[in-house]
């Protein structure tokens, strides 16, 4: 499934506040997990694979956009949604899934399903830019800056989906040698 972040409607709609909180119903009995979308962002640009971070807005942790499934939408809906409102980035998801993982917060678990994002656009104003930090980097300094240890995994799950000549950068492996 090919979905266009220009098909989801008004991009400033927002389900939490500008500081990240929620606003929906979390309470401590949610019998199952609160699923949430994902997207690893990439572009191609002058020949080098580039990620897109951007940092969490309490504890300024490198990470990927991600956010809420909001009623209606799709895991990959939402990651495109909050591409666009948290990194100012509008593309496209390529491909199924790359993967899952699960965290708690907000006194329950969440699960989160994660995307391959090829950007086609960044802009230079966004919704969040004023509390969120945004880096483009190439795989090894993403993989450096990413503090959970799943996002890491799914990034190397995401390179490996990647076409090679996209890859212009060594591994480490290669570094070392």
């Amino acid at each position: 499934m090919k979905a266009d972040s220009r098909r989801l409607g008004d991009p400033t709609r927002i389900c939490h506040s500008a500081h990240g909180r929620y606003n929906g119903d979390m309470s401590r009995n949610t019998p199952q997990p609160i699923r949430q979308g994902c997207a690893i962002p990439y572009r191609v640009r002058g020949g080098k694979l580039e990620f897109c971070l951007i940092t969490s807005i309490r504890k300024g942790h490198w990470s990927f956009p991600k956010g809420v499934v909001d009623p209606g939408e799709t895991p990959a809906e939402t990651a495109l949604k909050e591409a666009h409102e948290e990194a100012g980035l509008l593309g496209r998801i390529e491909g199924k899934a790359l993967g899952k993982y699960t965290y708690g917060k907000w006194g329950t678990k969440l699960l989160v399903t994660v995307f391959l994002m090829r950007v086609t656009r960044t802009e230079q104003r966004w919704l969040e830019e004023d509390v969120r930090q945004r880096r483009w980097c190439d795989a090894e300094e993403a993989a450096e800056r990413l503090v959970r240890k799943d996002l890491q995994r799914l990034l190397e799950v995401a390179l490996a989906k990647l076409p090679r000549r996209e890859h212009q950068h060594p591994s480490k492996s290669q570094a070392a040698l």
